[in-house]
């Protein structure tokens, strides 16, 4: 009797889904979001913000996404999506497809068989903080606070830049910038906008949606005088959890259900703020809070009174300590593990990059998952993936252990494509001279929980260390990777190959996404060298830049820069470059890094292509 209950559930379920068609093209549009500056933005349809997409769990889910973007290449990935039996559909460029070319067009074909709160965003480097990036709603009748609220809101997060990308990312990704300072925002966005009110109605409950789309700063959420019960994160249903303050990381989602008060003689502050420990510099007029306001009377003149900045921001609520409703054990001992450390050092051009185990992520010739299906029962040896893709094959079933240790004095939210993980183990900060890597045998170690939190992102505080869990279910090829652009970009990745023979029987590439890689020339069978004659021959592979000779530093490099302009152009030269004006934060950071400049100096980068050559090409 209880199989034929849960087969007649299955059919209704079937029968009752359908298929959800949704046009986007990605667009340039012009838009003020903070009203500080008009910049162009990447909308999409030629609206920016883009809009929000919508399905019942269940439900196919079928985009036609043309690049309207005259310059740049683009894709879409659907963050959160475990894509299961869809991996080539996953959207990061150089991984799961070829990059689409302006006036090109894919389609976007998979089913939603998920609930909760996602997003979509571009997954080329230093293109969604741009603008190109939207929420992903599944909604789902099932859901056990279904009957719990009255009315639903979604709230996007993000930091905004007035700079495009293309201006801001050779000037991180340079020489010049050896300490590798991630660039400093100009303000907060709440809902794509500042200073904005979410009206609210007395005595009802609202499921708001947080999403935190931004690039890069994490950032505290709290609302005057309320409380709220956490009854989801990152898509994964959680026991009601009572707070008054989280923190969210860029990538990181919320679902919290907020009952507002019986009365409207008063309106409310809703605070955010940047988390500043993630700045190397805070400029004078950059403002750390932002104020938005729960709305209960706009007859009221009580708006702007309150000061959020008096929150006390030292105890946010801990996302560890979250228990899945579902209630899923810990996962049993590991099958596979895989140890990293997170460290930044400079190579041999002078810019500061990121690695896992000194491998800085530099793309392959030919995309990843057509590499495995192309490369037969060579498939399962991680070499014809390259060196510095820093590819890690997984069995079928497999339970992977990922312990990260942070040998970096920054917070790093990491985000895994294809799969939620269990945190079994989160360690406190550590003082920036003091890296603490997780040791299995220290008695300092808490036990692990016997119901852990899961989640798709979670974030590693400065130089401690985390442990993962998740179970190698979902055959596909999976990034690992901060969720900090800036980092992205540094090459902060690593790459999953999972049960690559079930890849190659149940994958079946769209014409379409073939098409995209001929339009730019990019081959689609062979290795990370675009080897097809022997996968093992790596010959011509895209290679990180080479490590330092012994004893350079950060400061040694600028200060060798200096050096040889002075000796080889001259002081006329210097005097000439000295009419030019510098900005006040590139002047901290250099000076920070020991070369000393004059005030109206400036340090002028325009080459694009040369400042990162392993990921100039996704723009």
């Amino acid at each position: 009797m209880k199989s034929f209950v849960v087969l007649l559930l299955a059919f209704m379920a079937m029968v009752s889904a359908k298929t959800v068609t949704y046009n986007l093209t990605a667009t340039w549009v012009q838009a003020n979001p903070d009203g500080c500056h008009e910049r162009r933005v990447i909308g999409v349809n030629n609206v920016w913000p883009p809009p929000t997409i919508e399905v019942d769990k269940g439900d196919t889910l079928v985009v036609h996404f043309t690049n309207g973007l005259d310059d740049r290449n683009s894709t879409i990935h659907w963050h959160g999506l475990y894509q299961n039996g869809t991996a080539d559909m996953d959207g990061p460029s150089m991984v799961s497809q070829c990059p689409v070319a302006p006036g090109a067009s894919v389609v976007y074909n998979f089913t939603v068989n998920q609930n909760g709160t996602y997003w979509y965003h571009a997954h080329v480097p230093s293109q969604y903080p741009d603008g190109f990036r939207g929420a992903f709603i599944v909604h789902d009748k099932e859901a056990y606070f279904a009957d719990m609220y009255d009315e639903e809101l979604v709230l996007p997060l993000s930091e905004w830049y007035h700079d495009e990308m293309q201006v801001l990312v050779p000037k991180f990704m340079s020489l010049y910038n050896p300490s590798g300072a991630e660039p400093i925002p100009q303000n907060l966005l709440f809902n794509e906008t500042m200073n904005s009110t979410i009206h609210v109605k007395p005595n009802t409950t609202y499921l708001i949606r947080l999403i935190n789309i931004g690039a890069f700063v994490s950032q505290y959420f709290w609302i005057e005088d309320h409380d709220f019960q956490i009854v989801e994160v990152d898509g994964v249903y959680t026991e009601p959890s009572t707070a008054d303050l989280i923190y969210i990381t860029a990538a990181q989602r919320y679902s919290i259900l907020l009952t507002t008060k019986n009365t409207t003689d008063k309106n409310y502050a809703i605070g955010t703020r940047m988390d500043d420990n993630m700045l190397d510099l805070i400029p004078e007029d950059l403002l750390l809070n932002q104020t938005n306001w729960l709305g209960y009377n706009d007859d009221k003149s009580d708006y702007h009174n309150a000061d959020p900045s008096l929150k006390d921001l030292t105890a946010p609520f801990d996302d560890f300590y979250l228990v899945p409703h579902d209630k899923q054990g810990i996962l049993p001992e590991p099958d596979h593990e895989i140890v990293v450390d997170v460290s930044m050092d400079n190579l041999d051009d002078g810019v500061n990059y990121a690695f896992f185990n000194n491998i800085t992520y530099t793309r392959p010739k030919v995309p990843t998952l057509y590499t495995v299906l192309s490369a037969g029962d060579d498939a399962t040896n991680s070499l014809v993936y390259g060196e510095f893709t820093h590819t890690v094959v997984l069995e079928h079933m497999d339970v992977i252990q990922i312990v990260v240790n942070n040998a970096d004095t920054g917070t790093h939210p990491f985000h895994l494509h294809g799969h939620e993980f269990q945190v079994i183990n989160r360690s406190p900060s550590y003082g920036d001279d003091d890296p603490t890597p997780y040791d299995p045998e220290s008695s300092d170690n808490p036990p692990f929980p016997d119901i852990p939190m899961r989640r798709d992102t979670v974030y590693l505080r400065p130089s401690g260390h985390m442990v993962l869990r998740f179970r190698a279910d979902n055959p596909g090829v999976w990034l690992f990777h901060c969720h900090i652009e800036w980092h992205l970009e540094q090459g902060l990745v690593l790459t999953f190959v999972e049960a690559p023979k079930i890849i190659q029987e149940q994958t079946n590439v769209r014409p379409d996404h073939w098409a995209a890689c001929a339009d730019l020339s990019v081959p689609t069978t062979g290795n990370a060298a675009a080897n097809s004659a022997n996968f093992l021959d790596l010959t011509g592979q895209n290679a990180q830049v080479i490590f330092l000779p012994a004893g350079f530093t950060a400061r040694g490099i600028v200060a060798l820069v200096f050096s040889c302009i002075s000796a080889f152009i001259g002081m006329g030269f210097i005097a000439w470059y000295g009419a030019s004006d510098l900005s006040n934060t590139e002047a901290k950071i250099i000076l920070k890094n020991g070369v000393e400049l004059n005030d109206d100096q400036e340090l002028d980068i325009q080459d694009t292509e040369t400042v990162n050559p392993h990921l100039a090409h996704h723009n």
